[in-house]
């Protein structure tokens, strides 16, 4: 299982890092996770420079693929180039995105009709994307799952462990990260986001 987490120049740290760390808490053979950059490095909104750890291409044929935001997003949507070399497919792929990288999924025609969530600040450019907005922090329909708010990315990763590893495996690494004392809790209202998003047949898997 390859995750692919694109990271864009102008990155959000926590949109890409908290998702690196989280997802990461999987541990076993075949799980990787990587952050993935259309540049050999990237310079966060903060000035924090990472190395890719895949490419474009190797993104293209992960199995899930996360979205980040960042302070740039609009110019990577106005990159003809960068956009075309984007193939992402719900069909074969988990697909998720945070805040602005809802605007991504939006302007690759991969939402289509389906509401999505994102940041406040990015809400009116994925509205003129023509895409419904929803005011909550995260949903997903089949393949595709949004989020909104930088904090709401570890909502996204738990999907994509609890699609690819079940419910358990989930709340395991969400209760590794939890604050201590509200670890319950929080788990508690994380999964509540994300169980009724899950199909059928792999909740039944969890019963």
């Amino acid at each position: 299982m390859h995750i692919a987490i694109l990271t864009f120049d102008g990155f959000n740290e926590l949109d890409s890092l908290i998702a690196l760390g989280l997802l990461n808490r999987v541990k076993r053979p075949g799980w990787r996770v990587s952050l993935a950059s259309p540049t050999q490095t990237v310079t966060s909104m903060n000035g924090v420079v990472l190395h890719r750890q895949c490419t474009m291409e190797e993104a293209n044929a992960a199995d899930a693929v996360l979205v980040g935001s960042g302070m740039k997003t609009r110019e990577v949507v106005e990159d003809a180039a960068l956009m075309a070399s984007l193939q992402l497919d719900p069909a074969r792929q988990l697909l998720g995105a945070q805040c602005s990288g809802t605007l991504v999924l939006a302007r690759l025609g991969l939402l289509g009709r389906v509401p999505a969530c994102t940041d406040l600040t990015s809400k009116p450019w994925v509205q003129a994307a023509g895409v419904e907005v929803l005011n909550q922090a995260f949903t997903a329909q089949g393949n595709l799952a949004t989020a909104g708010g930088c904090m709401a990315s570890a909502y996204l990763a738990a999907w994509v462990i609890a699609r690819s590893e079940g419910l358990d495996a989930a709340a395991s690494a969400l209760h590794y990260v939890a604050p201590v004392g509200e670890k319950d809790s929080y788990v508690k209202q994380a999964l509540g986001h994300i169980t009724p998003t899950l199909p059928t047949l792999s909740m039944a898997a969890q019963a």
